[in-house]
This record gives C-alpha cells, sequence and structure tokens, in this order.
C-alpha cells in the first residue's frame, strides 16, 4: 500500500512505499483519499487491488477520517474486472479467493462509518459501478458514463445488485442491470443515484472541496446518520446481504469482453 500526506496534515506519518501497491491513500486533515492505482489498465480490478483497497480503507479509518474520496488514478475511475488478468493460464492464485475477497471489500464499504465520496471520471463499468453505487455521495463528470453490463456477458452483476436494491428501487435496479446502456451523469442524477455534476476536468476538485467541508463538521453527526440510515435499511449488518458469489467471475469462471 503506497501512502501519501497531505502536507497539512496533523495525522501519523506516511508508510512505506511499496512498488507491487495497486492502490494509495492520500491523508488529509480529518479526510483522505484512497486511489485505484492501475492506471495502465484503466484501473480495472483484480485481487491484489481488493486487498489494498481493504487495507487503504482501513489505514484512513485508523487515522481518523471521516470522509474519504475514492477514485481512479490517471483521470479515470474503473473498467471492471481486468479481463485479461482473470483469463491467465494458469490462473494466477489470487483468482481463488476473489469472490470471497470482493464480497469481503463490498462489506467493509457496507460497513464503512466514514462517508464516502465517489469521484466518477469518464467512466465507471460493471465491477467499478458497484463501488459508485456503494458510495454515500457521487461526484461525476458531465460526459462521464456508468455501466452495468454484466448481463451482456451473460452474467450475474451480485454486486451491483445488492447496492442498487439499499439505494434504490426494483425498477430503477432492473433498468441498469437488465437492459444495460451507458448511462450519462444527467441521467443518474435525476435517478438520484448522483449527488453532483462537475465539469471533466473538476471532478476530483469538486469532489475534495466536498470531503473538506463536510469533514469541518462536528466529528459524531456525520457516522451517527450514516449508522440510521443503515440501521433503518433492509441490509442488516450486511453479512447475508453481500455473500461470494462464484457466478460473478470470481471462482473457477473468468470474466468476457463487452462486444
Amino acid at each position: 500500500m503506497i501512502a501519501k500526506q497531505d502536507k497539512e496534515s496533523p495525522m501519523t506519518s506516511p508508510q512505506t512505499q511499496t512498488a507491487d501497491a495497486h492502490a494509495h491513500i492520500v491523508v488529509h486533515d480529518g479526510w483522505g483519499e484512497l486511489v485505484l492505482a492501475r492506471s495502465q489498465r484503466k484501473n480495472a480490478i483484480i485481487g491484489p487491488m481488493v486487498v489494498n483497497l481493504r487495507a487503504g480503507l482501513a489505514a484512513l479509518l485508523q487515522g481518523g477520517a471521516r470522509v474519504i474520496v475514492l477514485r481512479g488514478e490517471g483521470g479515470a475511475f474503473c473498467s471492471g474486472l481486468d479481463i485479461d488478468a482473470f483469463a491467465q493460464n494458469p490462473a494466477p492464485a489470487w483468482r481463488q479467493s476473489f469472490s470471497t475477497d470482493w464480497a469481503a471489500w463490498h462489506l467493509d464499504l457496507y460497513r464503512c462509518p466514514a462517508v464516502i465520496i465517489c469521484a466518477l471520471e469518464r467512466f465507471a463499468i460493471n465491477g467499478g459501478s458497484s463501488m459508485v453505487f456503494a458510495s454515500d455521495l457521487v461526484v461525476m463528470g458531465e460526459e462521464a458514463f456508468l455501466l452495468v453490463g454484466e448481463a451482456v456477458q451473460g452474467m450475474a452483476a451480485p454486486m451491483n445488485v445488492a447496492w442498487l436494491r439499499i439505494k434504490t428501487t426494483e425498477a430503477v435496479a432492473a433498468q441498469l442491470t437488465l437492459a444495460p446502456r451507458r448511462m450519462k451523469s444527467v441521467e443518474l442524477q435525476r435517478l438520484g443515484l448522483v449527488y453532483e455534476v462537475a465539469a471533466d476536468a473538476d471532478v476530483v476538485t469538486q469532489a475534495n472541496a466536498l470531503a473538506a467541508t463536510l469533514a469541518g463538521y462536528p466529528p459524531s453527526g456525520l457516522a451517527a446518520i450514516k449508522a440510521h440510515l443503515r440501521g433503518l435499511g433492509n441490509a442488516g449488518d450486511g453479512a447475508e446481504w453481500f455473500k461470494p458469489v462464484t457466478v460473478a467471475g470470481g471462482g473457477a469462471s473468468a470474466p468476457t469482453r463487452i462486444r
């Protein structure tokens, strides 16, 4: 895990950098950034990235972050599962535990007491879209799009469905998952799934500004409100809601490309 630190932050010193990290954190005063860091692969998801993301989230919470900006490196959010990495033969060792790790990551997000703000630049596809829905607030670029395209690949979309059934109606969830198409920011804002639409070049700046503002609120309020929202929902503690599903492409089967 690569850790960076804002110069003005009074929080703990940066962690040791490691060359194989696929995510990193940036620590600020009362808030932080959790960054998907595989820009050469459009921040596509692999098992080690999920491990790094879980460690990064834990580190930010341990450091006292009350608001977390989830974003991608290189001006884009996430292109979904890394098709080529999943198709490697022999299969990488992380394939065996991917479904469990992926579900555990979403359970971490569900149970996270900090407010999560997603900075959605350019695109969020399939697995990437599930992390958008997992966020409490979404700042999305004007020309960015979101696509829940697993149906086209003949796959289930368990984490997308799980989050959508928490965040919206069955009718909206069906539109997004059963008849996949690229959804732009204005459409998603109309559906209540995007908080703010920003100029494409300003997404991260606006998401960070929002995080800094929220982090300036009295410490207990945000966590208490979020806990109350979770408590009134149907997912309980999340353990059953975010169970591993091997048909999602994490176990013996590998995902395929969207044509």
